[in-house]
């Protein structure tokens, strides 16, 4: 399995938690018993998607981007990659804070709903932006330099204690979805784009790729 195999795999688990946690979320505001899990979650989204996969693209990917292909790290998606991360790392931070506690008021629950909602949210469009774009994209352009595979990082231990104990509690807690989240594939399903990026194709885009676009639209016609 490669390096970018690994990561969609970790999505796969990291999307499954997700679900496990919104129901987690809106049982507990509705009163309905949840046993103590608040804390497994937390230490999943901190230790394993933060501390493990999210250390990953930040401490591996990113560094051969730059150095292999000499892509931008100022703008553009590594740009938004970290700002993403960074915005998910704050409401983490503030939502976990009220999963570990052991009972909720009402404004409480209300917060809880909220802030989760907003964190699942962005962490799953944030990995339908690097599935579709950042990691095929990614791999194509380090392939073409030669790079067909990056030394990964070792799990910490918490953060394999951390994915074991998740996995153990994912099927007491049957996924839910936010029927209102919008997701799909390419650039225009970021939250980023058209705000604070332009596009793959825009930041990465080669002179080459562009004559080879326009000549491929050339033939089409």
């Amino acid at each position: 399995m490669t390096f970018f195999d690994d990561l969609r795999a970790e999505h796969e688990l990291i999307e499954r938690v997700v679900g496990s946690l919104r129901t987690f979320v809106s049982w507990r505001a509705a009163g309905k018993p949840t046993g103590d899990v608040g804390g497994a979650l937390l230490a999943f989204f901190l230790d394993f998607a933060g501390g493990f996969h999210h250390a990953r693209e930040e401490g591996v990917l990113v560094p051969a981007l730059i150095r292999e292909v000499e892509l931008p790290r100022e703008r553009g998606p590594i740009a938004e990659l970290f700002s993403q991360h960074a915005t998910m790392e704050k409401l983490l931070g503030d939502a976990g804070a009220l999963w570990v506690r052991q009972a909720w008021t009402p404004a409480e629950a209300a917060d809880a709903v909220r802030l989760t909602t907003e964190y699942a949210d962005l962490l799953l469009r944030h990995i339908d932006m690097e599935n579709s774009v950042f990691f095929p994209e990614s791999e194509a352009r380090l392939a073409r330099q030669g790079v067909r595979e990056l030394e990964s990082l070792v799990p910490s231990q918490a953060a394999l204690r951390a994915k074991s104990a998740v996995e153990a509690l994912i099927s007491a807690l049957p996924p839910t979805e936010n029927p209102d989240l919008l997701r799909g594939d390419g650039c225009v399903m970021c939250p980023s784009m058209g705000v604070t990026c332009k596009g793959v194709e825009r930041e990465w885009w080669t002179d080459q790729e562009w004559d080879d676009f326009k000549e491929a639209r050339a033939a089409g016609d």
